[in-house]
């Protein structure tokens, strides 16, 4: 129990960063209520003026994805844009906790996926501009459930793959019992700056990513970007982590600044179906193939939800020889597989990713060169002979990474 206890204080009191007097809105699975329980004790200890949840159901949803009358797809109820949009302009700091079968909706009619993204996008549109642009603070963290459990560890009885994923998860997140999970997320914070400045201080025009997968692809990178990672800072002025674990370093790409072609390293779960064996064909920035041996339906659906999905969002570097990858298991939860390896994003942009963005318009933001999109899908391209070849403003080539991992 100290291990749950000590996990439930580390995303309350550093993951969202709650702040006496704030509200704090947790999203959870039903089966994950336990937890979610804990993680309401952390936060009223520390201050929080009210715990709303949001819960969560695998079985239920694909109950509506099945049997829901068609035009339930084309909208969103006015309660729950109020909720979202409502918590998120107050500045409510935000929970989620991500747990869910990989393959929940397996044989669901795509377009009623595609057509619910679009909807929840649009009603709910404040809401995920003012979380990408850290208008409040948030975090994503995860708990086992026994679903995604037997996918990690197949074989396994729930019970067995439950703990073995709990065990896993642990030691991603630095959480082992002792109370000195904080300090530890300190330390390693501290590291991933001092990466950040090294990367900005390099002031990169480009990026050339190769590996024996196929990838050999070109990225150009905006004149004002920013790299970032481990901790941001909400508009209030408190810090927070997003993700929980989190081991990258990231910025975006230039819109149309995108050529080649690049393989994906990992599977990908998106839209509760497994992608996998799956690479894409980019030029000018958009991306035009797309091809996938599993999941190419579901591939092909999540780059076409409206025209800023076709382009990338996000360049992350996650080295080979890291705490997650080095576990050599595969997750099949973006939340950790992503921190396990280099990733791209197609979609969304990052406001923060050029000087000032937080704080620019949308039209401002694509004069700067970020993509524009109402998703953002996170894909993983690392291998351990992955090559990053960097080229500054004035010609200059550097390494930045060389078999996998940092030559900074």
């Amino acid at each position: 129990m100290q291990q749950f206890e000590e996990y439930a204080k580390l995303l309350v009191e550093v993951g969202v960063n709650i702040q006496e007097g704030q509200n704090l809105v947790i999203a959870c699975p039903v089966e994950c209520a336990w937890f979610a329980r804990l993680c309401a004790r952390a936060a009223y200890a520390a201050g929080c003026r009210e715990v709303v949840m949001n819960w969560k159901d695998d079985a239920l949803s694909r109950e509506k994805y099945l049997h829901g009358a068609d035009d339930v797809f084309d909208s969103v109820p006015a309660w729950q844009s109020a909720f979202y949009n409502g918590y998120a302009r107050e500045g409510a700091a935000y929970l989620a906790i991500s747990a869910s079968d990989p393959e929940n909706l397996k044989g669901v009619d795509t377009d009623r996926i595609v057509r619910s993204q679009r909807s929840s996008n649009t009603a709910l549109e404040e809401f995920y501009r003012l979380q990408m642009s850290n208008g409040f603070p948030w975090c994503v963290a995860s708990v086992p459930i026994p679903s995604w459990a037997q996918k990690a560890f197949p074989g396994l009885e729930a019970d067995a793959a439950v703990a073995k994923l709990w065990d896993a998860i642990f030691a991603a997140v630095r959480v082992n019992g002792d109370g000195g999970a904080v300090e530890r997320w300190r330390h390693h914070l501290a590291t991933l700056k001092e990466r950040v400045d090294k990367l900005n201080a390099l002031d990169l025009e480009s990026l050339h990513y190769t590996n024996s997968l196929g990838t050999d692809l070109t990225i150009c990178l905006p004149e004002d970007h920013v790299w970032a990672g481990g901790s941001g800072v909400a508009r209030s002025g408190v810090p927070f982590i997003a993700n929980i674990p989190t081991e990258e370093i990231f910025t975006a790409p230039l819109r149309d600044g995108v050529d080649g072609v690049v393989y994906a390293s990992m599977p990908l779960v998106h839209d509760g179906n497994i992608i996998d064996k799956f690479h894409f064909v980019v030029k000018a920035g958009r991306i035009v193939e797309a091809h996938a041996q599993v999941g190419e339906e579901t591939l092909r659906a999540a780059i076409s939800l409206d025209e800023g999905a076709s382009r990338f969002g996000e360049v992350a570097l996650v080295p080979y020889d890291s705490p997650i990858s080095n576990q050599k298991l595969l997750y099949y939860n973006t939340l950790f597989d992503e921190n396990a390896s280099c990733h791209l994003a197609f979609g969304e942009a990052y406001p923060e990713c050029v000087k000032g963005g937080e704080h620019m318009t949308k039209d401002e933001l694509k004069e700067r060169g970020l993509n524009d999109s109402i998703t953002h899908v996170d894909f993983m391209v690392g291998t351990a002979d992955l090559s990053i070849m960097g080229r500054t403003w004035d010609g200059k080539e550097v390494p930045i990474f060389i078999d996998g991992n940092f030559a900074l």
